[in-house]
């Protein structure tokens, strides 16, 4: 039978897809694919720099906080050891002054009125002339041990001499630093009697006090070398007593 126009199956090959028609559609996942790989890197390195970062000043603030700590306690301890040090002084100041109320006592000759004394018994006693022959009475007294004497530029706690010699005699040892002002005078009363007190600047500059008073036909002369020694000076004249 003859071919009915129209109709039945074409022999004519279908189309077949080109490179040029698929090769866009490849590229744009590609390019996607790339895109999403290099966001995700960044995204990783930018955390890691925080992370750092982060970890940087975890450890300044830490090492900040370490040093404060550091320095307080450092401050505390150098204030408790200030203070310790306060208390241990004043402990041990206090306990100087309360063995220097127990006194041991000096006496003088009998010939030359007896003269008597207290001093604290922390002090040493030196009877360096004891006027058994005649002569002049010299002794001193220190803290703990007596210097050695003879020296005049040794300072002494106190210095006691009997002589015999008028009180104008003494009195003229100082006149002259009285009157270049480098020593004050004064009038007090050791033992009932009355006695003339020096205070300043004596001979190779030492600085403290001298008192001299009379015991019959004898001259007292007690001095302190140095200015530290005046209120035990003090309250060792109160003390005196002699046979007038």
């Amino acid at each position: 039978m003859p071919p009915v126009s129209g109709q039945g199956f074409s022999n004519q090959p279908s189309p077949v897809p080109t490179k040029s028609s698929v090769a866009p559609a490849g590229s744009a996942r590609l390019e996607k694919s790339v895109s999403t790989s290099l966001i995700k890197t960044i995204v990783i390195a930018l955390l890691g720099l925080l992370l750092v970062g982060a970890l940087v000043l975890a450890y300044y603030f830490y090492n900040e906080s370490r040093l404060a700590t550091a320095d307080v306690e450092a401050k505390v301890e150098n204030a408790l050891t200030a203070r310790e040090k306060e208390i241990t002084d004043k402990l041990e100041a206090e306990f100087a002054e309360r063995e220097k109320l127990n006194y041991r006592t000096l006496t003088g000759p009998e010939d030359y009125g007896s003269l008597s004394l207290k001093y604290p018994k922390t002090w040493s006693a030196y009877v360096a002339k004891d006027a058994s022959q005649g002569g002049e009475y010299d002794a001193y007294l220190h803290p703990a041990e007596v210097p050695p004497v003879g020296n005049a530029n040794t300072i002494f706690a106190l210095h006691v001499q009997i002589k015999s010699e008028s009180f104008e005699t003494a009195d003229n040892r100082y006149k002259s630093l009285v009157q270049s002002g480098k020593l004050t005078t004064s009038v007090i009363s050791v033992g009932g009697v009355d006695a003339t007190r020096y205070d300043g600047t004596f001979a190779n500059n030492l600085v403290g006090s001298a008192v001299i008073f009379k015991i019959r036909d004898k001259t007292v002369t007690i001095e302190t070398g140095a200015e530290i020694y005046r209120d035990d000076f003090a309250k060792i004249l109160n003390t005196i007593t002699f046979n007038q």
